[in-house]
């Protein structure tokens, strides 16, 4: 941080201390008109008199804090430390600034320790779920968890489907198949969890890993693709991503999975957009591929999520 007394240690600075206090201020002032500084001033809960002594830190804080907000990976990192982000912690009656991981280099570091599993955008409660934490008090879940249960015992013996796991909110279908790629990663079977709204967002954005992202997705043994039915449909994102990924899953025999709380029939409505006959069909065309890839199969469970 850059201090008031070092300012006036410094001999090459010709200053006096009310000098220094009145510059300190008017860029305290300046800066408190962007709504994102008052923002990260208000969250440390101390006075204006306290926070002018931490300017140009708090400037740099919020600088960093923006690149984060238009970041999309971490090829696109504007910070001065690639993946991480200059930030205030409030310690007593002081502020300490540290570098804080942003999410990019979270997934990144996740995908490090666990070279069997990619996930994108998937909470750490998922990436580690564990078939032993499974909630067996449910009799609605039981067929769920036995088909999962038997993917799992006969992967690699026999041609299998992956699972159309939907139903109500919050009743567990993302981690009940979570669950079974950590199983299955432990034989060092490859797999890939995306959120599958965030997954178009990040292709959109033509970022320079995504032709990696997309032939990645394509080739991994297992995926699943979590929460489909929740993006907003584009012709783009039908017919130019999911129909191709869909597709060359379907004629290479991988397992593929998907989450929804949208039934079949529902899913086929969405994909439609504007119903006219030539959306129907393609509509159509790529319910018939998940059909080939994986079996339907509804959950209707009691939400786990506001327990």
């Amino acid at each position: 941080m850059i201090a008031m007394n070092e300012i006036l240690d410094n001999k090459n600075f010709k200053v006096t201390k009310e000098e220094v206090k009145h510059e300190l201020k008017n860029k305290y002032v300046e800066l408190l008109r962007d709504s994102d500084f008052k923002g990260l001033t208000s969250s440390l809960h101390m006075s204006d008199d306290e926070l002018i002594n931490y300017v140009y830190d708090l400037d740099e804080s919020l600088t960093e804090c923006k690149n984060c907000k238009t970041c999309k990976n971490l090829s696109m990192c504007k910070n001065k430390v690639n993946g991480f982000f200059y930030t205030p912690i409030k310690q007593d009656s002081s502020v300490q600034f540290s570098y804080k991981m942003c999410k990019y280099q979270r997934e990144y570091k996740q995908s490090i320790n666990n070279k069997n599993i990619y996930s994108m955008d998937i909470p750490d409660a998922i990436r580690n779920a564990s078939m032993k934490d499974i909630y067996l008090d449910d009799s609605s879940r039981l067929a769920s968890i036995k088909a999962i249960k038997s993917f799992i015992d006969n992967y690699g013996k026999v041609r299998q489907k992956g699972i159309y796991l939907h139903g109500s909110f919050g009743g567990g279908k993302t981690y009940l198949l979570a669950s079974a790629f950590n199983e299955l990663s432990k034989n060092g079977i490859k797999s890939a969890i995306v959120y599958y709204p965030e997954l178009l967002r990040n292709l959109k954005n033509f970022s320079e890993d995504f032709d990696y992202k997309f032939n990645y997705l394509k080739k991994v043994p297992l995926l699943l693709l979590d929460d489909i039915g929740a993006e907003n449909v584009t012709g783009w994102n039908r017919d130019e991503i999911l129909g191709p990924l869909l597709q060359y899953r379907m004629e290479s025999y991988l397992p593929t999975f998907f989450t929804s709380n949208l039934n079949i029939n529902e899913l086929e409505e969405h994909f439609s957009i504007s119903g006219n006959n030539q959306d129907k069909v393609k509509a159509r065309r790529l319910i018939e591929r998940i059909l080939v890839l994986s079996d339907d199969i509804e959950m209707i469970s009691e939400n786990k999520r506001n327990k």
